[in-house]
C-alpha cells in the first residue's frame, strides 16, 4: 500500500510538466509534437502515443448573440437561475423567453499516452491528455424545454455547432496503472476480470514477445460510494486501429482449420495468443474456440505451447469477460 501511494504522489509530482506542455503545443502539430515536447519536458519517461479515442462531449457554458460569455458553466448558471426563482422552472423559461442565449459544449477526444516503468503486464504509466475544441450549440429557452436537461443538453437538436476559439489540449490525469490495480485489490481483494486478464497475459506467449501497453490502454475510474467508500472501475482497450480482425473459422471448427484461423487472427493482431484476449473483451473470437483448442491439445494437436493451453484451461475452469 506505501508503495502505491508513493506512486500516486510520485505522478502527482510530474502533473505541473505535463500541464505546461499542453499550454505551449498547438493541436494543430499533432499528437507526435506532443509526444516530443513531452520527452523534453519528463526526459525520464519515454512517453509514446498508444490511442486517441473520441466521439464524447461535455457540457460547456453560455454565449449571448454577440458571442461574449455569460457563464462558463451552463448547468451551475442554469441551476442557480432556478434557485433564484424558488425552482419555478416555467417562470426561469418566462423571465429569459426574450433572451437569445446560447449553451456551448466541449467536443474532443482523449489521447492515451503510455511509457514503461518495469517488466511486469501493468508495470506502466499511463497519461490521458484531451483535445477539446469549444462549440457553441443549441439557442436556450427556444425548443419549449419541459425539464432541466432538454434545457441544457437536449436530444436532436438542428442547430449546427459553430466553433467558439481553436482546439487545446488540457491535462486529464497520470497513473501508475499497476498502482491503481493495486487500490482495487484493497478495496476489495477478489481479483476483478481486469487483474485476471494481466495476469494470464503474464503467463501466455503473448508477454514474451511484447508489453501489454503496446496493445491496450486501461480506461479507469473511481468515485464514492453512498457510503463515501471508493469504487474503483477498470476497463481494457484494445489500441488496434480500427476493428479487431475477423475471425475466420465457422462453429465447430478444430485441428488445422482451427490452427489457421488463430494464426491469422494474431498475425493481423500483432502478437500470439491475441485471439483470447479479444475473446475475453469483444466478440471478435466466440467462446466456442476456447473449448475447441483444449480439445484439440488433449488430442495431441498441439499447435499451441503449453503455457497458452493451461491458460485457456484455466478459463475454461473459471470464465471471465473483461
Amino acid at each position: 500500500m506505501k508503495q502505491n501511494l508513493a506512486w500516486l504522489e510520485y505522478c502527482k509530482s510530474l502533473a505541473p510538466a505535463v500541464v505546461e506542455t499542453c499550454a505551449k503545443v498547438p493541436v494543430s502539430s499533432g499528437p507526435g509534437a506532443l509526444v516530443k515536447a513531452l520527452s523534453l519536458a519528463l526526459p525520464e519517461w519515454k512517453f509514446r502515443h498508444a490511442l486517441s479515442r473520441g466521439g464524447w462531449y461535455r457540457l460547456g457554458g453560455i454565449l449571448d448573440l454577440q458571442g461574449q460569455r455569460v457563464s462558463d458553466s451552463l448547468e451551475t448558471w442554469v441551476e442557480s437561475a432556478l434557485d433564484e426563482r424558488d425552482g419555478d422552472f416555467a417562470r426561469l423559461i418566462d423571465d429569459f423567453a426574450d433572451q437569445r442565449l446560447f449553451a456551448t459544449r466541449l467536443v474532443g477526444q482523449t489521447h492515451y499516452l503510455v511509457a514503461s516503468a518495469d517488466d511486469s503486464s501493468d508495470g506502466f504509466l499511463q497519461l490521458e491528455i484531451e483535445d477539446l475544441q469549444e462549440m457553441r450549440v443549441h439557442q436556450l429557452f427556444v425548443n419549449d424545454p419541459t425539464s432541466q436537461e432538454e434545457l441544457v443538453d437536449p436530444r436532436g437538436g438542428a442547430d449546427m455547432p459553430i466553433p467558439v476559439g481553436l482546439p487545446f489540449y488540457t491535462f486529464r490525469r497520470i497513473q501508475h496503472i499497476g498502482a491503481f490495480l493495486q487500490r482495487m485489490l484493497a478495496q476489495k481483494p477478489e481479483p476483478a476480470a481486469i487483474h485476471r486478464m494481466l495476469d494470464d497475459w503474464q503467463k501466455s506467449s503473448a508477454s514474451g514477445t511484447s508489453a501489454y501497453y503496446n496493445h491496450w490502454v486501461i480506461a479507469t475510474r473511481e468515485h464514492l460510494d453512498r457510503y463515501q467508500q471508493p469504487v474503483f472501475r477498470a476497463q481494457p482497450i484494445a489500441t488496434l486501429a480500427g476493428e479487431p480482425p475477423e475471425f475466420e473459422a465457422t462453429t465447430g471448427s478444430s485441428g488445422l482449420k482451427l490452427n489457421e484461423a488463430l494464426s491469422r487472427f494474431d498475425r493481423q493482431s500483432g502478437y500470439p495468443m491475441a485471439w483470447y484476449f479479444h475473446m475475453l473483451t469483444s466478440k471478435a473470437v466466440p467462446h466456442w474456440v476456447a473449448q475447441s483448442v483444449v480439445e484439440d491439445s488433449l488430442a495431441g494437436f498441439a499447435y499451441l505451447p503449453q503455457r497458452d493451453v493451461n491458460v485457456v484451461r484455466s478459463w475454461l475452469h473459471r470464465p471471465y469477460a473483461v
